[in-house]
């Protein structure tokens, strides 16, 4: 196969795109559709302030790499989950990697904050997963809010979101299909929610794994010693076997959804009226009265009591 661009011998085949491209070639496509994302979703500005959460996986490390090439003010955020094995591996990658490029990191200890993933697990009765993820999302706002960062980039990429999609409509989860989305706007009130975005929506799992090898990113590539069984995973490859059949319809799908699906679910949310206020412990954003990652302290101090 020749690249598209120059010719040349191509290196990286992308049948949806009905394309293949070398390795420089392949470089400049995956910017372009990067800013591509960025643009069309009025994700942010070069006038922005972006802190990408950090998790040790190709995903957020291209991210933080691709956003700094681009020009873009961008400082990385790292959640120590304190899982023995795990967390230090990934955490090392990360620090790493920020001291190889001259890119500014934040690391947030949850072993010091007394959230722990492997506590969580052994003391709450729920899946640790869920915890994990409402700890983590606690953090990111959290640690964006008050550095005064005006948006939060996650590596979120074209697979993740339609499975999440995916996984939503199935249970026609309307308060998740209402807000989903490459940006979700930041709240009004102050203190409230710091806008979310994720710049890498248009490109594949494939595209970005490209990326990161042809740019000699070091990854933290071991599974999450929890997350064993996740459904997530699944629907994943449910929708790899029909994009191998149908190139091209993993894309298609989410822009018909951003374009007909989340207006008429995000109308449907507003009128529903659910209001979000401080939570009475933190301040952080709820709509429960108490935040989840208040809930979850007060379940730790329940049991060591």
């Amino acid at each position: 196969m020749k690249c598209k661009r120059c010719r040349s011998t191509a290196a990286v085949a992308l049948p949806s795109h009905h394309a293949g491209f070398c390795p420089t070639c392949f470089l400049e496509f995956f910017s372009r559709q990067v800013e591509r994302g960025i643009a069309s979703q009025k994700l942010f500005t070069h006038d922005d302030r972006i802190l990408v959460a950090l998790s040790g996986g190709k995903d957020s490390l291209s991210l933080m790499l691709e956003l700094s090439r681009l020009g873009y003010d961008v400082t990385g955020l790292h959640i120590d989950l304190g899982i023995p094995g795990s967390s230090p591996k990934a955490r090392g990658v990360v620090e790493r990697f920020c001291a190889r490029h001259e890119l500014r990191l934040i690391v947030c200890d949850m072993v010091s904050e007394g959230l722990a993933i492997p506590l969580v697990k052994e003391r709450i009765k729920r899946p640790v997963c869920s915890a994990c993820g409402k700890i983590k999302r606690h953090f990111f706002n959290k640690t964006a809010l008050e550095g005064g960062f005006t948006a939060l980039a996650t590596g979120h990429n074209l697979d993740d979101e339609v499975a999440r999609l995916f996984s939503n409509t199935l249970r026609w989860d309307v308060s998740y299909l209402s807000d989903q989305g490459p940006c979700l706007r930041e709240s009004d009130d102050e203190g409230g929610f710091v806008r979310k975005v994720k710049p890498f929506w248009r490109l594949s799992e494939f595209e970005v794994a490209n990326y990161a090898f042809l740019m000699d990113i070091e990854h933290h590539h071991a599974p999450c010693p929890y997350s064993g069984g996740a459904t997530f995973t699944f629907y994943k490859h449910l929708l790899y076997e029909l994009e191998e059949k149908m190139p091209g319809r993993k894309l298609a799908f989410y822009l018909d959804f951003l374009s007909k699906g989340r207006p008429a679910f995000a109308q449907y949310e507003q009128e529903l009226g659910i209001e979000v206020a401080p939570c009475t412990e933190c301040g952080y954003p709820t709509s429960a009265g108490v935040c989840g990652v208040c809930r979850i302290r007060a379940m730790l101090r329940d049991v060591t009591s």
